[in-house]
């Protein structure tokens, strides 16, 4: 017997029915959440779905989004709005997104028992703050169904003729035949959840237009060892300055988190793509305020009140007072400062100032964006011209439905992938539905 509810789910799917048929509905090629919300409400509409994925389990990377938490989506309940961080891609997307919105998928999961909460910048989490059970969500919405799930299943290929989908072959040499097939096999990001861009490899080889994946949502890189020293520490509420050839190109404010190799957090994470860009163009330096709200004259009358107050302690121990104490060393044993060891009556205006200033300026340069292994979202798919978004089908292909990540569509984190992948995979699960019903 299976240990988790996951296992024990899994394993009732895959013995569920001995098959005297491979013919089929439809077949999901991917079990992620765009294909499990696909394959679920197909399956709910009447249509007899087949969900093959090549990994041991589903919903690998759904496991891991906002940090094992979930982030099912974000509470801007304003289409129009809403829309505003997809970028260009923005004029594709009405269709889908009013046949299911934001309210929709928070209908959707409370609907199945699934209580959901708001946090700061609406960002949508389940009220359990775990992913499994948005997990579970999913796979009692299929079970409901009687979706047949196969894993450990590699789609090695598709047949075709210049009008529709065929068939498939797997790996163990099996072919498989449906009315209709799904391509939700997500992008490039995230290698470790078995991520390898194989429903593009086949996008590609039947004439669609794909373009180049890159990371697109990544942490940023240096090489200045002072900022990895610092390495899981986090800065609530600061001011980031990204310049090139002496001028601010981009300003953001919130949260930083210090890493081993540079610079995450949501905030830097939704900017790296735009660093991208100005890296093409040569060097970028970072710039970190830590005292956004506190005018530089104002900060220095703040330390000239700290350093009477401790007139004969060490300035290592006297700056924690206002820093927290590995960034306050770090910031001391800077090679322009270097005034860890000295007392804090000796402390001259000029260090001072310099000192203050250094702390409304922290400087260092960015030598790059993370790759893939870090990647929240990779961009590049599918050119969105070639598909149908009314129904998610392909304009090439008419019985080929695309959804999720192997879209060409950039943006933000925080909740907004999760939604288009919700989306997506519910209005191709609608239309191969509503197909039954006309036939």
């Amino acid at each position: 017997m299976c240990n988790t509810e996951q296992l024990c789910y899994l394993c009732y799917y895959n013995y569920y029915m001995k098959e005297n048929s491979r013919k089929y509905d439809v077949i999901v090629i991917g079990g992620g959440p765009s294909g499990m919300m696909c394959a679920g409400r197909a399956a709910e509409l009447g249509a007899r779905v087949l969900l093959l994925e090549k990994n041991a389990s589903l919903g690998n990377k759904l496991m891991l989004t906002g940090g094992g938490r979930c982030n099912i989506t974000n509470a801007n309940f304003d289409n129009n709005s809403f829309l505003d961080n997809f970028g260009k891609a923005k004029k594709y997307l009405f269709s889908p997104f009013s046949q299911f919105s934001v309210q929709d998928t928070f209908n959707f999961f409370q609907n199945h028992n699934l209580p959901l909460v708001t946090e700061a910048r609406n960002r949508v989490f389940p009220k359990t703050q775990s992913s499994q059970d948005v997990f579970n969500t999913l796979i009692k919405y299929m079970k409901k169904g009687r979706v047949t799930i196969k894993t450990h299943t590699q789609v090695t290929s598709l047949k075709y003729n210049d009008k529709k989908v065929l068939s498939l072959n797997d790996s163990n040499h099996n072919n498989y035949k449906a009315d209709n097939f799904v391509i939700a096999t997500g992008g490039l990001a995230a290698p470790e959840t078995g991520a390898t861009g194989d429903g593009l490899n086949f996008l590609e080889k039947m004439g669609h237009k794909v373009h180049a994946s890159n990371p697109n949502l990544v942490p940023l890189k240096t090489e200045v060892k002072w900022i990895h020293n610092l390495s899981g520490i986090t800065w609530s509420f600061m001011k980031i300055r990204f310049v090139q050839n002496n001028k601010t190109q981009i300003r953001k404010t919130g949260k930083i988190l210090f890493t081993h190799f540079g610079i995450s957090g949501p905030l830097i994470i939704n900017s790296a793509n735009e660093v991208k860009k100005l890296l093409k163009n040569g060097p970028v330096e970072a710039v970190i305020d830590l005292f956004p709200d506190t005018d530089e004259k104002v900060l220095d009358k703040k330390i000239i009140k700290l350093l009477d107050k401790h007139f004969d302690k060490k300035m290592k121990n006297v700056l924690p007072e206002v820093i927290f104490k590995n960034i306050a060393l770090e910031i001391l044993n800077l090679p322009h400062l270097k005034l860890s060891e000295k007392e804090a009556k000796f402390i001259t205006k000029v260090e001072r100032k310099t000192l203050v200033h250094t702390i409304k300026n922290l400087t260092f340069p960015i030598s790059g964006t993370c790759g893939m292994d870090k990647a929240i979202v990779a961009d590049g798919g599918i050119e969105l011209s070639e598909v149908n978004f009314k129904n998610m089908t392909s304009r090439k292909y008419s019985n080929l439905y695309l959804t999720g990540d192997i879209l060409n569509i950039n943006r933000p984190s925080g909740g907004f992938s999760l939604q288009l992948c919700w989306t997506t995979g519910f209005v191709a699960g609608t239309d191969i539905g509503n197909k039954l019903s006309h036939k």
